[in-house]
């Protein structure tokens, strides 16, 4: 009798421990754990202690944290026909549980491909500009639409990042030549503009100086001291008219009356008589 109770006693002690390690289920903070009922949905449970029944009872572990899933490089075609490589990156967690499990088989590459497919569907409706230039843009709009579709799943699309958009080397240089010659167009018209705006100020200048004479006379003498100021050299101008009329005016003299028969007008001296 002892020697049959010495075996029995550590088969019933292994049997013991291994139902305390089926049935005693040690859950982490950022875990939840689906319990099943003989296959039915009973109810979510956790973190910490979770007590099953032993052969009745199963549970599945869910992780609640951000995952992080890089998004293979994609073929895309442009709305305007322009053929790219393009790959992201997409952040997600799970905010319930018993849809993760129940409602899709493995949430982790459906949504994966979800993304993958998403991606090329948004970024073919868009031109190559606008994928370079409004990348935030387009990851929110991706971000919308993934998180839209995984709700069912309990799944929460929190980010998509769109990280390269790689472009073959003849589209490189075909961009680089467009950028070129819009900066071309862009200086040309500047400078358009610059001459312009010199030919309207010129313009309202040669109206104030026309509108008062010695205006004219005084920016002719200060162009002449600057153009003296500058080097050591003889320079030949034209005197206007206006300025030494006064001294001719002094050379000539007052203006001399002409006798004639009884009343009549007093003609300057230089005036041409005409025949009697």
């Amino acid at each position: 009798m002892f020697f049959p109770s010495l075996i029995v006693i550590p088969i019933v002690l292994i049997a013991a421990f291994s139902l305390i390690i089926v049935s005693v289920k040690i859950l982490r903070q950022y875990e939840r754990a689906v319990v099943f009922t003989l296959g039915k949905f009973q109810s979510v449970k956790g973190p910490g202690l979770v007590l099953l029944i032993p052969f009745i009872q199963e549970m599945v572990r869910v992780d609640l944290r951000i995952k992080v899933i890089e998004i293979p490089s994609q073929d895309v075609i442009s709305r305007d026909n322009v053929s790219m490589k393009v790959d992201a990156v997409l952040y997600f967690n799970v905010v319930n549980p018993e849809r993760a499990i129940i409602h899709v088989q493995s949430y982790l590459p459906a949504t994966s491909m979800l993304a993958q497919t998403t991606l090329r569907a948004v970024l073919g409706q868009h031109d190559l500009d606008e994928m370079l230039s409004e990348r935030k843009k387009l990851s929110a709009d991706v971000q919308s639409i993934l998180d839209s579709q995984t709700e069912t799943w309990g799944i929460k699309v929190t980010n998509v990042e769109i990280r390269t958009v790689e472009l073959t080397e003849n589209m490189v240089r075909a961009i680089a030549k467009q950028a070129e010659a819009e900066r071309d167009r862009r200086a040309k018209v500047i400078h358009a503009e610059a001459e312009f705006q010199a030919s309207q100020t010129l313009v309202n200048a040669a109206k104030i100086l026309s509108s008062i004479p010695a205006a004219m006379q005084l920016r002719y003498l200060q162009t002449l001291t600057e153009i003296g100021a500058e080097q050591n050299s003889t320079i030949v101008f034209p005197m206007p008219i206006d300025i030494i009329k006064p001294f001719l005016e002094l050379f000539e003299g007052p203006p001399k009356m002409a006798v004639t028969n009884g009343a009549g007008r007093a003609p300057l001296l230089h005036e041409v008589q005409s025949d009697a």
